[in-house]
């Protein structure tokens, strides 16, 4: 197992789902983890918990990672704690409604931009100068497989997830000099929180089509991450890794 001793990790949108399992995996691993919240304090602190219970160190912070205020209080409260942040993994997601295109609006759209685009600008512009300083990086952003399916009444959603790639593969080119990597995790249908509503017809809907005809698990999507934030993947940047089972192939 790749270490990541030695390296601070912020990660946004942890309290619950995906994020919290990355949380704890990267802090299994041995990195410091930043453990963002917006709603949940009480799921962050749990989580803080569990982490430091299997001999890591981690911390909670709020903000509402579209404000940028916030985001600026966040990264300086972590740097009096930690110093610095190596590890940036873009996580926090608000809601998704499905909406037909007569109900769609441009409010919806800037609802999903502002969280898969602003939101990791404004984390990026807050650390990249230490990143650069350091000539150490790994931006991890959390993208979906929605941008190559493109499922319907869900274009504000697919749409957000389309910029959020194009800005990683920008950033990449722009970074790369600096030692700095940024790919994208696109995960699939994965079982969390969200989706506890799901019924077996929609279950076994999705997974008819995925070629290994199961779904994959949150820790699947953490350890994808923790790959990428490690030593071991130095070399990768700009690209887009579908944990999804085979359900996309590119």
């Amino acid at each position: 197992m790749e270490t990541l001793k030695g390296r601070t990790a912020l990660v946004t949108g942890a309290s619950r789902g995906l994020g919290a399992a990355i949380a704890l995996e990267l802090g299994a691993r041995g990195a410091k983890v930043a453990v963002n919240y917006f709603a949940k304090r009480d799921r962050a602190e749990q989580l803080c918990a569990q982490i430091k219970q299997q001999g890591g160190e981690a911390t909670a912070y709020y903000a509402d990672v579209r404000l940028e205020a916030d985001v600026a209080r966040m990264i300086q409260a972590i740097s009096e704690t930690y110093q610095q942040v190596d590890i940036a993994v873009i996580n926090a997601t608000g809601p998704q409604p499905f909406l037909t295109i007569e109900e769609q609006t441009w409010e919806r759209y800037l609802d999903q931009l502002e969280f898969f685009v602003k939101s990791p600008l404004l984390v990026l512009q807050q650390i990249v100068a230490g990143m650069k300083s350091r000539g150490f990086g790994r931006i991890i952003q959390i993208g979906s497989e929605v941008f190559e399916i493109g499922n319907p009444m869900f274009a504000h959603y697919v749409a957000a997830k389309a910029a959020q790639l194009g800005q990683t593969r920008s950033w990449a080119r722009e970074l790369g000099p600096n030692g700095i990597t940024v790919n994208l995790v696109a995960p699939g249908w994965i079982p969390t929180e969200r989706h506890l509503g799901s019924t077996q017809a929609e279950i076994h809907s999705y997974t008819e089509r995925v070629p290994m005809k199961h779904m994959g698990t949150a820790e699947d999507v953490a350890n994808t991450v923790a790959f990428l934030a490690s030593d071991a993947g130095r070399f990768i940047t700009g690209q887009k890794i579908s944990v999804n089972g085979g359900n996309t192939v590119e």
